[in-house]
């Protein structure tokens, strides 16, 4: 008996797909097992995924828990000084007046550290870089950064002595420059211009992020550094704000802040200085806004603890 040519063509086609189910893995066929892979791959992988749940949608996500991250803003009267530590990482921002040279230092050893990964003098005012050079003396010193920016005072001059008795050199600050920090980054947001008439403009602006939560350090900027970081489009959102220039009315534009939109404001100054620090437009400002304020003049060295979602604040109280 013959068989008809239909046998052969259905007998052709059975033999072809048992070969592509057999090797479907090997030439990429997609056979239904997506998920299993995701699962299997997220189960072997080096960092342990953490289970949550969101309060809005009940869905589940996975996330590395992060570490804590502490900023703590140093009560050193009418100047500024911050220490930051995430997953021993280190960099202090300003250190404060000359006479705050010695408390600066205690404190930094206080929290039993040897090295500073970075070290920012955001500008050569003495209540700003005062302490800096006793702190590079004081520790193992990674990265300095200090803005184009010079001064004849003897404090800048003890600045760079200290620098080139270590043989180190100073980091230009370039806008735009992200760096890892820990299990944190930071970006570099000014000074967007190397002449101004106001040595205040060349401060170094700082946005620190750690999980959802992050920071903004803007040192003594004013209008015209507030302006420029706006106008080249930053992302300038930030959960705390430390207030330019000690509250000065020349800083912290209305612009400015709607553009930060902070939900915490920190500002380093000393209790009945000269100058009449924080303006009372600036405290208008925040107020309106309802932001949460924090002053050193009131509540001493301010820390706030970020662990990836919220934040915490710690107060010494005076």
């Amino acid at each position: 008996m013959r068989r008809k040519p239909i046998y052969y063509v259905i007998l052709l086609i059975i033999t072809v797909a048992l070969s592509f189910i057999s090797h479907g893995n090997d030439i990429g066929i997609d056979i239904g097992n997506d998920s299993a892979s995701i699962e299997e791959q997220n189960n072997t992988g080096n960092a342990n995924p953490i289970e949550s749940t969101s309060k809005e949608s009940g869905q589940k996500n996975n996330y590395v828990e992060l570490g804590q991250l502490k900023v703590h803003f140093i009560d050193v009267g009418q100047a500024d000084s911050i220490l930051i530590q995430n997953n021993e990482k280190t960099m202090l921002i300003d250190a404060g007046n000359n006479a705050d040279s010695d408390d600066v230092v205690t404190y930094i050893k206080s929290q039993n550290i040897e090295k500073l990964d970075y070290v920012v003098g955001t500008h050569p005012h003495e209540d700003h870089i005062g302490g800096l050079d006793a702190v590079i003396e004081s520790f193992d010193i990674g990265v300095i950064y200090m803005p184009k920016a010079t001064s004849t005072t003897k404090t800048f001059e003890d600045v760079l002595h200290a620098i080139a008795k270590k043989s180190m050199k100073v980091t230009t600050p370039i806008p735009g420059t992200t760096v890892n920090f820990g299990e944190a980054s930071f970006t570099i947001l000014a000074p967007n211009s190397d002449n101004y008439k106001e040595t205040n403009n060349y401060s170094i602006v700082i946005k620190l992020e750690h999980g959802n939560n992050s920071f903004l350090f803007t040192g003594d900027a004013e209008d015209v550094s507030e302006k420029e970081m706006i106008e080249r489009g930053y992302d300038l959102t930030a959960d705390v704000l430390k207030v330019g220039h000690h509250g000065s009315s020349s800083s912290t534009t209305q612009e400015f802040l709607t553009k930060v939109n902070p939900k915490y404001a920190v500002i380093c100054v000393g209790k009945d200085n000269k100058y009449g620090h924080p303006h009372r437009e600036t405290m208008e400002l925040l107020n309106k806004k309802s932001i949460k304020i924090y002053r050193t003049d009131e509540s001493g060295t301010i820390i706030a603890v970020s662990d990836g979602e919220a934040i915490t604040f710690e107060e010494t109280l005076k």
